[in-house]
């Protein structure tokens, strides 16, 4: 290949690159800071089913980790992560990673992976709440805590899930359950 075509390769690359974002990967969790410090390697939850939920501390869902923890610890065997992505974009997530690690795991028994402290909406959001936000339209970004993405094994957009509904709801295990089997999600999810 000669040094022109070489180069209208690459730009051609990179331009589909920025088109397409993050839906080009696999994986859309590698890079991002681990709550505990370091980063998720590239591919972390590749092959995976990985429900997405931006939490908060000081949040009147905040009970919520208990039941995102049940989930976790029946369905991980079989492929589900659930991943924690904290935020202050609604002023209820104000600790430090560290402080938000303890206050997890002491209260809530928090085992399941989460990302350092993250923007999740408007133009500051990170990648992976841009490219959700470009599945979802408008009625699937959070406009509150503890809201829920799930994303499939392909890395494909699933479904979005409100702030109000329950970990442990039928809705929610119905689709996540649906999703780990390679079947069609349920109507409504």
């Amino acid at each position: 290949m000669d040094g022109m075509t070489r180069t209208l390769l690459s730009a051609f690359i990179l331009v589909l690159a920025l088109v397409a974002g993050p839906a080009l990967a696999e994986d859309r969790f590698g890079g991002y800071e681990k709550l505990e410090g370091g980063t998720f390697p590239a591919n972390a939850f590749a092959g995976q089913v990985v429900l997405v939920v931006n939490t908060a501390s000081y949040c009147g869902y905040t009970r919520q980790y208990e039941g995102l923890q049940k989930l976790w610890a029946t369905y991980r065997d079989r492929g589900l992560v659930v991943l924690g992505m904290p935020s202050n974009d609604f002023e209820q997530e104000p600790d430090s990673n560290a402080k938000i690690r303890d206050f997890c795991e002491a209260t809530f028994g928090v085992e399941f992976p989460m990302t350092g402290k993250q923007s999740i909406t408007g133009p500051n959001a990170n990648a992976f709440y841009k490219w959700a936000a470009h599945q979802t339209g408008p009625r699937g970004v959070p406009t509150w805590n503890f809201h829920k993405i799930l994303v499939g094994r392909n890395g494909e957009y699933l479904a979005w899930f409100p702030t109000d509904l329950e970990p442990s709801s039928t809705r929610m295990t119905r689709a996540i359950e649906a999703a780990l089997d390679g079947r069609k999600l349920p109507a409504g999810s």
